[in-house]
């Protein structure tokens, strides 16, 4: 079916639905998606992002189309990519990681890009202010200062003695040095022994995690990151195989078998996203669309690794729980 044929047999449709007539105007819509992590370890994210459109009334394959790029948790493959999607001249570009945005804005000023995971947006160079991004990004914050800090917190009321904490980071990716400055703060605070191990590909995590065990670290701070989003049932597996109990800043991690999350809810994020393109594609500017803090923390602890571990919750702290998973 030609484009124009398309426009035509849409008409109607377009006029009983106005949110739409933006996109339908100039035929059905292009969104491009660069994705930071794996197509596997993607898809629950992924999906919260398309049950986003889908409350605005969007159907994939009528109202707009979306094309995927997956990094692999890997940020050197996003400029090629970046410029993949570019190419195909798309309506919107969602982006998946500070990184991913990052790449997206180098390849491109002029097509709007939203991301749904934004850290330290003005520090990173993809915002000017939060307020008026003053380009062509815009998206939603999802790492807040101290996070890390209350994290350890957590894991002092369930293990008092805790001094030693292995810190999980990827210093290739954007978003973990203002994460890891965070953590080394809080740490510092709390008076507990921090013990960095930078990985970068998933073949890496197996030696870090066997350190960590002749560390004797008390907990592993795994933080927010693309691989290690992808990589999570691997890293339950290798945690859980050692007797490490682990801390994380999603509630994925938890849900494949780390011990506790507190953190900003992904899901909610990704489905957030859907109404920046939204508006986006109603006509509004990035820089018109500010950038969005998280209103929510969710604390989510896993009761099965925590009787696998050996250890005890105290009833106060489950009791303060979003979700317990038994």
């Amino acid at each position: 079916m030609r484009r124009r044929e398309f426009i035509t047999l849409l008409g109607g449709t377009a006029a009983a639905r106005p949110n739409l007539a933006a996109a339908i105007a100039g035929g059905r819509a292009l969104v491009a998606m660069l994705i930071s992590g794996s197509s596997d370890g993607y898809v629950p994210f992924v999906g919260a992002f398309r049950r986003g459109l889908q409350r605005f009334g969007y159907v994939e394959g009528y109202d707009l189309e979306i094309v995927y790029r997956y990094s692999d948790g890997d940020p050197t493959r996003m400029p090629a990519f970046a410029e993949e999607l570019v190419n195909l001249k798309p309506d919107v570009i969602v982006t998946t990681s500070t990184s991913a945005a990052l790449a997206a804005k180098r390849a491109t000023t002029t097509i709007p890009i939203v991301s749904a995971i934004l850290t330290d947006p003005i520090g990173n160079g993809v915002a000017a202010s939060n307020a008026h991004p003053g380009g062509n990004v815009t998206g939603i914050e999802f790492t807040l200062k101290g996070l890390t800090g209350k994290q350890l917190e957590f894991a002092r009321e369930i293990i008092p003695q805790t001094s030693t904490v292995g810190l999980l980071v990827n210093m290739e990716a954007a978003s973990n040095p203002p994460q890891r400055r965070d953590a080394e703060a809080a740490a510092n605070v709390l008076g507990i022994k921090l013990i960095p191990l930078d990985v970068h590909l998933p073949d890496q995590l197996g030696t870090a995690f066997q350190t960590y065990a002749r560390e004797r670290v008390d907990w592993v701070a795994v933080l927010a990151d693309a691989l290690f989003a992808s990589e999570r049932a691997r890293i339950a597996t290798l945690a859980l195989s050692l007797r490490i109990p682990t801390l994380f800043p999603i509630r994925e991690h938890v849900e494949a078998g780390g011990l506790l999350s507190y953190g900003i809810d992904a899901l909610a994020s990704y489905e957030r996203a859907a109404y920046y393109v939204d508006r986006i594609l109603k006509g509004a500017k990035a820089d018109d669309l500010p950038i969005e803090f998280p209103t929510k923390l969710v604390l989510t602890i896993n009761l099965k690794t925590a009787k696998a571990l050996g250890l005890t919750i105290p009833p106060s702290l489950l009791a303060t729980a979003d979700e317990v998973i038994e």
